[in-house]
């Protein structure tokens, strides 16, 4: 039923977030020893299905479109938001149009001086333009797209109700076990886009986009480091990601734009020497601030004409 072996893997991590959540509720470790490493791994494991989410909007995971659908439902109960609403923000306008005014998520819009708040805060400043973006989008596909707009209702009432019977059953277990770790996937999802694509060139053809591309946290991140060669083929599944880096972008993106270690670029950006600069190493230079421009589709468009690889069922 699986389109490409490799997400067995996702399977398996989707399984595991789901047991390391059941096993917490019904023990509630006390040990410290055991509730914090037990807690940070729940975190990475809904971060994780953030990332298969991620994969899941662009390259379906199943043959069969029930199966897909059935499975973003699961994903949503991962990272804590509906699959579909993935679409809009990311697809149709970060993919489409990467750090312009059309994207609501262009690390621009965060411009404070200490650079490691702008890692910290990118996602509470660029949520509140998404929110209202994505209302709008689905308001459009309310009549435009209708089978779409059920299965993202039937996403939502699934969460919802989901969520609020595991509030109803022990608020303090929802919080620790449930809450926390969707708010740092949700949190970690976002903030990626920051790392991958501030100080980078938008305009150049190969140097549009920061690669990581170390071996250990593309095994566990489903090779999300490898970030050029997604943004010119967002179609392509991610286990096809490090041959075709290697091939199309490889020799031929700037040096700089390669980095071999994900945490020695997360020390010397946020921590020392902490300063916000382009892949060439010259200081960012921030554009003037300026207000989003319309995304959302037109009338005449369908969601196939701009779907990037989108999977939103229609």
């Amino acid at each position: 039923m699986l389109r490409y072996r490799a997400d067995i893997k996702t399977l398996l991590f989707v399984a595991t977030y789901f047991v390391l959540v059941a096993v917490q509720w019904a023990y509630a470790p006390r040990a410290l020893w055991l509730a914090i490493p037990l807690l940070a791994t729940t975190c990475v494991f809904s971060f994780l299905g953030a990332v298969a989410t991620h994969n899941a909007v662009h390259c379906p995971v199943f043959r069969r479109r029930w199966m897909n659908r059935a499975f973003q439902i699961a994903l949503t109960l991962t990272y804590g938001h509906p699959v579909s609403a993935y679409v809009p923000g990311h697809n149709l306008s970060h993919h489409k149009y990467t750090q312009s005014r059309r994207d609501v998520m262009r690390t621009t819009k965060v411009r404070y001086r200490w650079n490691l708040l702008n890692g910290l805060f990118f996602m509470s400043r660029v949520v509140r333009d998404i929110l209202p973006a994505d209302m709008r989008y689905f308001k459009a596909m309310y009549r435009r797209n209708p089978p779409w707009f059920r299965q993202m209702l039937l996403e939502s009432a699934v969460f919802l109700g989901a969520m609020g019977a595991l509030l109803a059953l022990d608020w303090q277990k929802f919080l620790l076990y449930v809450l926390i770790p969707h708010q740092y996937a949700a949190w970690g999802i976002v903030t990626m886009n920051y790392l991958q694509h501030d100080g980078c060139d938008e305009d150049s053809e190969y140097n549009h986009s920061r690669n990581f591309v170390g071996r250990l946290v593309n095994w566990w991140t489903y090779n999300n480091g490898f970030h050029s060669i997604h943004h010119m083929e967002p179609g392509l599944h991610w286990s096809l990601l490090p041959a075709a880096h290697a091939r199309r972008v490889a020799p031929f993106i700037h040096p700089g734009l390669d980095q071999p270690s994900l945490l020695a670029y997360l020390f010397r950006s946020f921590v020392w020497p902490g300063k916000r600069l382009r892949y060439d190493g010259a200081p960012v230079v921030l554009p003037p601030e300026e207000p989003d421009e319309e995304w959302i589709p037109g009338p005449k468009e369908t969601p196939s004409d701009v779907s990037l690889g989108a999977i939103a069922p229609g």
